[in-house]
């Protein structure tokens, strides 16, 4: 008996891929308008994406913004667009003031976790509560840096929660979100700022957020020493894994200045055997 061949149509792209693909087209013809051989930045304003959607006839995103959000932290760019960067670079989406984007060849756009890096397991100290009602990824991610004392550790300073969700804005660069800001101190007395920047599900840390955070510190906190950090979930066969990076800008580009990564356990999981692996990476 043959098998009845399945009819494609019948199974219509999700919302998901339709919304990502609305995105993409919108950035297409925005990309096109500007793009000449040899262009390696220029600028557009937020209301091109409300023209670009009218002349392709595609619904108009209820948040423009979430638009720009998707291509710096959870989507590829387009290939019409990837394509015509040279061997090396990608484009990204900078701000460039209120309403105001710049779309420029970058080397680096994305920070992602180290394959093989040893786990270090640290006993969960988040309320049961918390994680229980956090609501999504990044809040759960947050509240667990926070109750851990993660900022601490990696660091090695003390640190203290000053502000989570900071929502302000920074000459030449526009509108900014820091995800958690921290200030924390050394046993030598010198005084930094933390701004943490946390990435959960299919969100990649992005070098434009770590840029913005960067400019936001520097003018608010000018006395202070800058240490930016980066945290992201990452599941394996064990479970979750809080990967963190410091991160620290040279020659105008953010390089990445360590890495850790952190598996939080019941304390009578870690076994005698954990405890002198981990001092003897320690030393």
């Amino acid at each position: 008996m043959s098998k009845k061949k399945t009819d494609q149509s019948a199974f219509p792209p999700s919302e998901r891929e339709k919304k990502s693909n609305r995105y993409a087209d919108i950035l297409i013809r925005i990309f096109a308008d500007h793009y000449k051989t040899g262009t390696t930045s220029f600028e557009f304003e937020r209301e091109e994406i409300e023209t670009a959607a009218a002349q392709l006839k595609v619904k108009l995103p209820k948040n423009l913004g979430d638009l720009i959000y998707s291509f710096r932290y959870r989507a590829e760019m387009p290939q019409e667009i990837a394509r015509t960067a040279p061997s090396g670079h990608e484009w990204a989406i900078l701000p460039a003031g209120r309403s105001r984007y710049r779309m420029q060849l970058r080397k680096l756009i994305r920070i992602l976790p180290s394959e093989n890096l040893y786990q270090i397991k640290i006993p969960d100290g988040t309320p049961e509560i918390i994680a229980r009602y956090a609501l999504g990824d990044e809040q759960a991610l947050l509240a667990k840096v926070r109750y851990n004392r993660l900022i601490d550790l990696f660091l090695r300073v003390a640190a203290y929660s000053l502000q989570n969700h900071l929502r302000t804005a920074v000459p030449e660069v526009g509108q900014i979100e820091v995800d958690e800001v921290y200030v924390g101190i050394r046993n030598t007395g010198q005084q930094f700022i933390i701004p943490v920047q946390v990435k959960g599900g299919n969100d990649q840390i992005g070098i434009v957020q770590v840029e913005q955070d960067l400019a936001f510190c520097k003018r608010a906190f000018p006395t202070l020493t800058p240490r930016p950090v980066a945290v992201q979930f990452k599941k394996d066969e064990g479970g979750e894994v809080i990967v963190m990076f410091e991160l620290v800008e040279e020659n105008e580009e953010i390089r990445v200045l360590d890495e850790k990564h952190y598996r939080l356990v019941p304390a009578d999981s870690i076994t005698q055997r954990d405890l002198e692996t981990m001092a003897q990476a320690s030393q």
